[in-house]
């Protein structure tokens, strides 16, 4: 074996000269490499990629969501050309391997940890011809010592000068089963937990100050696992942080001890996925969320009166939604103490229920999987032509993301905190906003 590249092809490239989050599940993979072979991360968020230099011996391994899937695909198939072993692994691969085997060697289903290495053994002994179409693991392993990050792998990303946001993972799993959500064919319904001193080890060596949880329901934990929670807010209470934001849900209003202990524990923000205003819409949301109003209004106010900020994360289009839906999200956003917000449109990604329902009935339009972006409508809606859900949906945006709303929820968010924690906390006050505003921007008008 001649070297591992691995490969995170674009998507959002650079904001101010730093990729927006760090590539995570490539760091991860890359320590599983042994010390003996070379290994390197290629982000093309970060720079231009060097596909000249792929040859034979070089195993390229590539992770893709569905909306990067065709840039992953275009990769592929040239460093197929030029030699190299191709297995192509992450959520779209998981979710549509048929798919994903018509422009790799392999494809990773699933975790991959133990997969991947079994693939490096197959490679390393017969080159192409050793590599099994499909790797599948779908085992939900324990985390304990799963692919910890190494020294290597810190020195060779670089990610204080590359990236705006370090990514962590603490737990994994959701039990929920929105209608609409990959997360658990993903990564499973049930909760798992990584010991706490691997998580407080990873994030000194890594020397990182900020990071952003990538677990799907990290709040789910506060019902699930207090004594967790608990035990992981004291050891990250004596870190000298600046910040994190997690995933979560608004159950975790009902925890005001352990909303208490992640303010100690420098916990900025939670993402919290309201999902939707409109009652109708209970079926779909996994028992997360029950849609209304005045629940999602009183847990923010809970939340935030113990000193966490709370991100509003929101999907438009249900079958149940209808041109006063929109409006009622406006005023809701606008009368709302989110200190930010996140709206998308209604996707039917691959292996969720939703997908199945509107491809039985004839909905699915075609179009790019780059479309598969959460911004543009790829399927036909019950109560709007696509037309007019596009329009809502931009009407919408338009103002929730104007630069008056996002300074006013900006400095709202920024008060929260003493005049003494304000230079650390700034960034994180406005930078969630700019960041959907910009997803949002590229992609459309506005």
């Amino acid at each position: 074996m001649r070297r591992v590249i691995l490969i995170q092809p674009r998507r959002d490239g650079r904001v101010f000269g730093k990729a927006p989050g760090s590539p995570y599940t490539m760091m991860r993979l890359a320590s599983l490499v042994p010390a003996e072979i070379p290994v390197e991360i290629w982000d093309e968020n970060v720079r231009d990629l060097a596909l000249d230099t792929v040859r034979e011996g070089d195993l390229v391994g590539i992770t893709s969501m569905t909306v990067t899937i065709e840039g992953a695909e275009q990769i592929a198939r040239r460093a197929m050309r030029q030699g190299a072993g191709v297995v192509v692994g992450g959520v779209h691969a998981t979710l549509m391997p048929e798919h994903t085997q018509t422009f790799a060697h392999s494809v990773m289903v699933g975790e991959g940890y133990f997969t991947w290495q079994r693939l490096l053994q197959d490679f390393a002994a017969e080159g192409v011809k050793g590599m099994q179409p499909v790797y599948k693991d779908e085992t939900w392993a324990n985390l304990e010592g799963l692919a910890s990050i190494s020294d290597r792998v810190i020195q060779l990303v670089d990610e204080k000068n590359h990236y705006w946001t370090p990514y962590l993972e603490i737990t994994r799993g959701c039990p929920r089963n929105c209608s609409f959500c990959t997360a658990i064919r993903v990564s499973g319904r049930k909760m798992r937990l990584r010991p706490i001193d691997e998580v407080v080890d990873e994030i000194q060596r890594r020397g990182i100050k900020r990071f952003f949880l990538t677990d799907d329901n990290f709040g789910l934990n506060f019902t699930t696992d207090p004594d967790y929670c608990a035990n992981l807010f004291d050891a990250l209470a004596k870190l000298d942080l600046h910040g994190w934001t997690c995933q979560s849900e608004m159950s975790i209003a009902k925890y005001p001890e352990l909303l208490e202990m992640s303010v100690a524990a420098h916990l900025d923000k939670h993402f919290i996925g309201f999902e939707s205003v409109n009652p109708d819409n209970r079926s779909e949301l996994g028992g997360k969320s029950k849609g209304v109003a005045m629940q999602a209004t009183d847990a923010i106010r809970i939340i935030r009166s113990h000193g966490v900020g709370v991100v509003g994360l929101f999907v438009m289009g249900f079958d149940e939604d209808t041109p006063a839906t929109f409006q009622a999200m406006w005023d809701f956003i606008r009368q709302s103490e989110l200190d930010s917000v996140s709206t998308t449109v209604l996707t039917p990604y691959p292996g969720t229920p939703f997908r199945d329902q509107v491809e039985a009935e004839g909905r699915l339009l075609d179009v790019p999987w780059s479309h598969y972006d959460t911004c543009h409508v790829t399927f036909v809606p019950n109560n709007f032509t696509v037309d007019e859900l596009r329009a809502a949906y931009d009407w919408l945006c338009r103002k929730i993301y104007s630069p008056s709303q996002i300074a006013r929820r900006g400095l709202r968010s920024l008060s929260r905190y003493p005049l003494a924690k304000a230079g650390k906390k700034a960034f994180g006050s406005f930078s969630t906003d700019y960041g959907y505003r910009r997803t949002y921007a590229y992609r459309n008008v506005l």
